[in-house]
């Protein structure tokens, strides 16, 4: 099956809960459809760029999915749809990165500091 990164951002004020809520609808719905996640992240509440719909914060959360193409389809539709979820990207990957993303190193080099 084909490897997948996505990454979503929530608005600023839904709650951590909601958000987890969020992850697991997606994980529930790629189950369904014969895919697996093998890794999720959330990265937190970060200062986004620019202004996205009024929201000057967002919630990142990044996923390692492993389904097939009708099953990411059906993801992205359903995000379409949430008018929580602010934006998101999937791309597909050769493999899967070892360990903690970049964002994770870089949080946790920031906290031991």
């Amino acid at each position: 099956m084909p490897l997948y990164e996505h990454v979503y951002l929530a608005r600023q004020d839904i709650t951590t809960q909601q958000v987890e809520a969020i992850t697991q609808s997606i994980e529930e719905l790629i189950k369904k459809e014969g895919g697996k996640i093998d890794k999720i992240e959330y990265w937190g509440l970060r200062q986004l760029a620019y202004k996205i719909k009024k929201n000057r914060k967002a919630h990142y959360t990044l996923m390692n999915i492993n389904a097939p193409v009708n099953a990411l389809n059906e993801v992205e539709r359903q995000i379409s749809l949430n008018e929580n979820i602010l934006r998101h990207l999937t791309i597909k990957v050769d493999k899967f990165d070892d360990g903690p993303s970049v964002m994770m190193e870089h949080k946790n080099h920031d906290s031991s500091e």
